[in-house]
């Protein structure tokens, strides 16, 4: 079953199968679960005039290869903004919860641009792909990376962060229009920011992710997009890391918001 195929089934009934190719590990990749339950609450808006605004998922437990149910409640329907929750079942256990706010544009003499920069990245033909590809995931298969700065995972690098260029890997995903959905399950495939700081492989994995959506999605599955991490504090098992989205042409369009386990 292709990506579409999946999002589609997800809009005609509550339980889905996940199709092969998106472990993370044992369990299902974390972008694809945060993806399926943001389209589930899409389905709930019936509103073109209400964009995404933003997500937040608490990865409760771990999402395993096997059928799950998807529940979805709007939680409160205001005049400019409807806020949703959705949750995923397994075994009559919540795995992971979503709560997304979609909201109508509003007049407003509050005007404030001061984003960061995008990073200046050499051409994506000239960047070596993901290191140590053998060591990665089987869902990274999925999406293509350009690595442009900062070292590799489970480098024993002094310090953390990283940056570069990614997308969906054309050969596995036929193009189309993008939609949230998709951003979701595309930007969780960047490893946590303190991976290189690893001596050796080792899980790290996503607690709670908060996105924030600073653009209308017009964008293709195809287009590559920009990003840089930013670990803000590392102690005790956990981290904090903030990282920004930019597409092609340098337009910021998301910036997201990690709390991580370390298990190193």
């Amino acid at each position: 079953m292709a990506l579409q195929a999946l999002l589609k089934s997800i809009e005609q009934q509550e339980w889905v199968e996940i199709p092969e190719g998106w472990l993370q590990g044992r369990t299902i990749y974390g972008g694809l679960v945060a993806g399926m339950m943001l389209h589930k609450a899409q389905q709930l808006v019936n509103d073109e005039s209400k964009q995404l605004l933003s997500c937040s998922v608490i990865f409760v437990g771990p999402v395993q290869p096997s059928p799950m149910r998807l529940t979805a409640e709007v939680l409160r329907q205001g005049k400019s903004v409807m806020s949703i929750e959705v949750r995923i079942w397994q075994n009559d256990a919540v795995q992971s919860i979503l709560v997304a706010s979609f909201g109508r544009a509003r007049p407003s003499n509050i005007s404030v641009a001061q984003q960061p920069e995008a990073p200046d990245f050499p051409d994506v033909e000239r960047l070596p792909r993901l290191p140590n590809l053998n060591l990665a995931p089987e869902c990274f298969r999925q999406f293509e990376i350009a690595w442009a700065s900062g070292n590799a995972p489970f480098s024993g690098s002094a310090d953390p962060d990283f940056s570069g260029w990614f997308r969906f890997d054309t050969e596995k995903h036929s193009n189309r229009a993008m939609s949230e959905a998709d951003l979701l399950i595309l930007a969780d495939i960047w490893p946590p920011g303190v991976l290189p700081m690893f001596e050796q492989v080792a899980p790290a994995s996503s607690l709670t992710w908060h996105m924030t959506m600073l653009r209308p999605m017009q964008y293709q599955l195809h287009d590559w997009f920009k990003y840089r991490v930013h670990t803000e504090f590392a102690a005790d098992g956990y981290s904090t890391e903030q990282a920004q989205i930019w597409d092609a042409d340098n337009h910021l369009i998301a910036i997201s918001r990690q709390t991580v386990t370390v298990f190193s």
